[in-house]
């Protein structure tokens, strides 16, 4: 080997000594509550399809009538010629479902968080992020340049000190030509530990100090409530909020990410967004995908498909708390199996798999090292009894493998 690729084997190395080695696996399936796996039909616990869109006909029609109408690609950046009729009806449509003035599509939710925080912030800016955001957040947040803060998970009197300590460097840094800004960050519903921001607080503080607010709702679209718009509408705070980030490839069932606000928010974007300049538009049948999607989640079935979600998250809770286990009564859809240990967690995962039903081993750096855990995901589109007959499987496998990590530690 040349010394590149000894160099890459020994970093290589360093990830396989600490229990944190990743590999692809290949689905020969849709990604629905099944999957087909080595030869195997599994239980999916491990998708954010929370509403089961991913395979529902009417985004597979939607997607197929925009690839024959449109083609397989959009041809270049939505700046050159690749912005197509349903990337403008999809972002029509996510402001309606969003109840703002206007949004802007991206290629990924990453993409979104990236081009929306470097086109805001700047070095004599500062950005205060939530412990827990999303790593798109952190990246974005370093890239922009701007002064990083970063507060407990979820604790407001840090996050208070800390905005007095940025108020009072806005203050003496502001001038007749320059503009401090604070942004602070959070996700409304947590994407490792299913746990809610307590958003009404974070909106009167960033109120209280000028801050402007950045609400990630990848995980709350579609799920929260009476039109299933998110967590900040379910609380009434949705325009109070100056930045709404979200995902299409989650509860909406299709791919991509999008910004919602104001029409100047949208404008300055789409002429200071990189990730939205500089990259070729989406491909026209995930844009018409999502927009079914928004459509389905806004009529009756979207909202039978979500209680019915529900119904199967308090089925799930209900069992696994039989099977010994304590997961959180906060109501999500995540719910994270606290397990502590990376190998524990991979021989857990390993264990269920073989039992029959795919769940992740989340470690390092998704979380902080030594809480390891399984990330356990519910759908619409599980039936009662699979995940009854889970957690009794849960129950035992969870003691083989806890019991054996104990004995070889």
């Amino acid at each position: 080997m040349s010394a590149f690729e000894d160099e890459l084997e020994l970093r290589l190395s360093g990830i396989r000594a600490a229990d944190l080695w990743r590999e692809l696996r290949r689905l020969d399936s849709s990604v629905g509550p099944s999957i087909r796996f080595a030869g195997r039909e599994l239980l999916n616990l491990s998708s954010n399809d929370y509403l089961g869109l991913a395979v529902h006909p009417l985004l597979i029609d939607a997607a197929t009538q925009a690839a024959r109408d449109f083609g397989a690609g959009s041809g270049a950046s939505r700046l050159i010629c690749g912005s197509l009729a349903p990337h403008h009806r999809l972002e029509e449509r996510i402001a309606a479902f969003k109840d703002t003035a206007a949004a802007l599509a991206f290629s990924t939710g990453y993409a979104a968080a990236l081009g929306a925080i470097t086109a805001l912030l700047g070095p004599d800016d500062i950005i205060i992020v939530d412990k827990l955001v999303h790593a798109c957040c952190v990246d974005a947040a370093r890239l922009s340049g701007a002064k990083l803060r970063v507060f407990a998970h979820n604790d407001l009197n840090e996050l208070e000190t800390i905005l007095k300590w940025a108020t009072a460097k806005k203050h003496a840094a502001t001038t007749a030509t320059k503009r401090q800004q604070i942004l602070i960050v959070t996700e409304s519903v947590f994407s490792m530990d299913g746990d809610l921001a307590p958003l009404r607080e974070l909106v009167e503080l960033k109120d209280r100090y000028g801050a402007w607010l950045m609400v990630d709702e990848a995980h709350a679209l579609g799920l929260f409530g009476k039109h299933r718009r998110g967590l900040a509408d379910a609380l009434g705070l949705g325009e109070r909020i100056e930045i709404q980030l979200g995902t299409l490839g989650k509860a909406v069932g299709s791919a991509g990410g999008f910004i919602a606000g104001s029409r100047q928010l949208v404008d300055l974007l789409i002429n200071r967004a990189r990730s939205f300049i500089f990259s070729t538009a989406p491909v026209p049948a995930a844009a018409a995908a999502a927009a079914a999607g928004l459509e389905l989640i806004a009529r009756p079935e979207g909202a039978a498909l979500n209680e019915q979600l529900w119904i199967r998250v308090n089925c799930l809770k209900n069992a696994i708390t039989r099977a010994g286990w304590s997961p959180s009564s906060v109501p999500s859809p995540i719910v994270p199996l606290q397990v502590g240990a990376e190998d524990t967690a991979v021989k857990l995962a390993t264990e269920l798999r073989a039992a029959g039903y795919f769940v992740p081993a989340i470690r390092f750096p998704s979380v902080a090292r030594g809480s390891a855990r399984l990330r356990v995901t519910v759908s619409a589109a599980h039936e009662q009894a699979d995940l009854e007959q889970f957690a009794r499987t849960l129950g035992a496998r969870s003691c083989l493998a806890l019991s054996t990590s104990i004995i070889e530690r």
